[in-house]
């Protein structure tokens, strides 16, 4: 499991190299960014986060992923684990399964911001396979403005292009409402490290697939 001080708490800026974005700790009244100007709705609240759920919604047993994009043990974990579970509990519609990121730092914000660019549930989940498949190739480098240019190239092999990735990545709005939506999932699930899983509210770490079917079988009855 990948441990680090999560992002919020190093109160630094978050800068996208490359895309005019800049994301620093919300004030702590208002979970807004200072200074920023935003596409907010009338009330002035952030846009929503729309959940990306696979599986039945309605599905007696609900799994709750939280996963970040640079983590190497959620890349294995997607490479392994989660397709014996789609294809036997999530594809079967035996249980809801929700994707949920977590930011320990600038690349995985970034890499979510393009996963979520379409506000498509099955871009998502498919854009972010390749996220995990390629992840040592866009992380290589360990320069912000190669990753950034990295990650572009990733998402224009799914179909995106330069205009709509410029759009993307400069939504400061968006930025800001994934970036308090983690803050506020994390600190109500006790997220410390990832992947971490709720399963029907109880936190799991991570664990091999023969133990997440022993659970998931004894909570299906």
């Amino acid at each position: 499991m990948k441990r680090r001080t999560l992002l919020a708490a190093g109160g630094g800026a978050l800068v996208a190299l490359g895309a005019g974005l800049t994301v620093t700790r919300p004030d702590p009244q208002t979970g807004l960014l200072p200074g920023a100007a935003y596409a907010q709705s009338t009330d002035g609240a952030l846009p929503d986060v729309m959940e990306m759920v696979q599986g039945d919604p309605n599905a007696a047993v609900e799994v709750i992923e939280y996963a970040s994009f640079t983590c190497p043990h959620c890349a294995t974990f997607h490479a392994n684990q989660y397709q014996a579970l789609k294809e036997n509990y999530i594809d079967t519609g035996r249980i809801k399964f929700v994707s949920r990121e977590v930011y320990f730092d600038r690349p995985g914000l970034w890499a979510s911001m393009i996963a979520r660019c379409k506000n498509d549930i099955d871009f998502f989940f498919a854009f972010s396979g390749l996220l995990y498949e390629q992840q040592q190739n866009w992380l290589a480098s360990g320069d912000p403005a190669t990753i950034i240019e990295d990650l572009r190239r990733l998402a224009k092999t799914a179909g995106l292009d330069d205009a709509t990735l410029d759009a993307c990545l400069s939504d400061a709005a968006k930025a800001e409402a994934l970036f308090t939506w983690y803050q506020e999932n994390a600190d109500r699930d006790a997220i410390t490290g990832t992947p971490s899983f709720i399963i029907d509210g109880q936190k799991y770490s991570n664990m091999a697939y023969d133990e997440f079917a022993d659970i998931l079988d004894e909570k299906l009855g």
